[in-house]
């Protein structure tokens, strides 16, 4: 859109390299890596980076950096867009520590109502939002470019079975309550199942854990995050996608997950959490089913069920071919070219 971009965050030691993207960025090594000292690092180095450098128009992504846009958008009298990817005050880490939630909460319920655009991922949280503060946010749903997602290496090459069923389970946020242990302990009541898990989270060292348990040993696969190309090499080449968050707390039950559009494009029918965003896709388009509940027993029975019926696995991926035209971020970035446009 004629934008000269400059992205904006944090470098870990496990981060993966930028590669050579069409814009411009910075990132910035943090004493802490987590918890309050992080924040707060973070935030204040942050707010000097946006104060001593140059721009016309400030993007916000997420709660964690809205406070030093916004106050540096007062300063230098700039618009803010505030771009909201979850409903970050009812993440699990924020509801089991009230006192940290209630900080978030007061940042929020002050900048807020003052913000004039605003992006969210889903209607259900937009909705959220417009009953809290009276404004209805933009929704962009993250779903990624059309895409023919060819099979450029087999599964041979990328070091999987060829003979198994294969469940992949990917994202860079694979926590807790987010179905991930109980897909693992399911896995000992399968047969003729793998379940790859491919990226990072909290609860990947109990899941490696559990996974050498004799009943589950070689049935669970795990591969480190993948640049986004070869991530998708692992998801084509699976059976099916997994995306089995729990209903713990708000900010789950209305996810839309990125991996479900990830696996639209890659032609894999998904098995999922019975949640409405969730729902409202799988239904609309026919292409996969749901877990009956999170018990390890239940979500085996319903795998082996699914590898034995192989006319509803194909019938789920002639629908995808329609989900995929369909489901296009040319499309869905039609709403942010109308938001930005303003400010060109």
């Amino acid at each position: 859109m004629g934008f000269d971009v400059l992205l904006v965050g944090r470098k870990l030691t496990d981060s993966l390299p930028m590669g050579n993207p069409p814009y411009a960025y910075h990132r910035m090594k943090l004493a802490f890596t987590k918890g309050p000292l992080f924040y707060a690092c973070f935030n204040l180095r942050l707010f000097f980076f946006l104060l001593f450098h140059k721009f016309d128009l400030l993007t916000s992504n997420d709660l964690d950096t809205l406070l030093p846009n916004y106050l540096i958008s007062r300063i230098k009298n700039k618009p803010l867009v505030y771009d909201s990817h979850e409903y970050f005050t009812e993440v699990p880490e924020l509801v089991n520590r009230p006192a940290v939630q209630k900080v978030w909460k007061r940042i929020e319920k002050w900048i807020f109502p003052k913000l004039k655009d605003v992006f969210t991922v889903n209607e259900s949280i937009a909705g959220l939002f417009e009953k809290k503060y009276g404004i209805r946010p933009h929704v962009v749903r993250n779903i990624p470019f059309k895409q023919k997602v060819e099979v450029k290496k087999t599964r041979k090459e990328l070091g999987l079975p060829e003979d198994k069923f294969i469940l992949i389970l990917q994202g860079s946020g694979i926590n807790i309550h987010r179905g991930s242990e109980e897909i693992t302990e399911a896995m000992q009541y399968t047969r003729g199942a793998l379940l790859l898990i491919v990226g990072g989270g909290d609860v990947i060292d109990t899941l490696k854990k559990m996974s050498e348990k004799p009943d589950i040993k070689g049935k669970v696969m795990f591969k480190p995050r993948q640049p986004y190309n070869d991530l998708m090499q692992y998801t084509a080449n699976a059976d099916m996608g997994l995306t089995l968050d729990k209903d713990t707390n708000l900010n789950y039950r209305f996810s839309l997950p990125n991996k479900l559009f990830d696996y639209i494009q890659a032609g894999i029918p998904v098995l999922a959490s019975d949640l409405p965003e969730i729902r409202k896709i799988i239904d609309q388009y026919d292409i996969g089913t749901f877990i009956p509940g999170h018990q390890p027993e239940q979500i085996a029975r319903k795998i082996n069920e699914l590898m034995a019926n192989r006319e509803q696995l194909n019938n789920w991926k002639r629908n995808l071919t329609f989900a995929a035209d369909d489901l296009t971020w040319e499309k869905e970035s039609e709403t942010i070219k109308k938001v930005y446009g303003k400010y060109v």
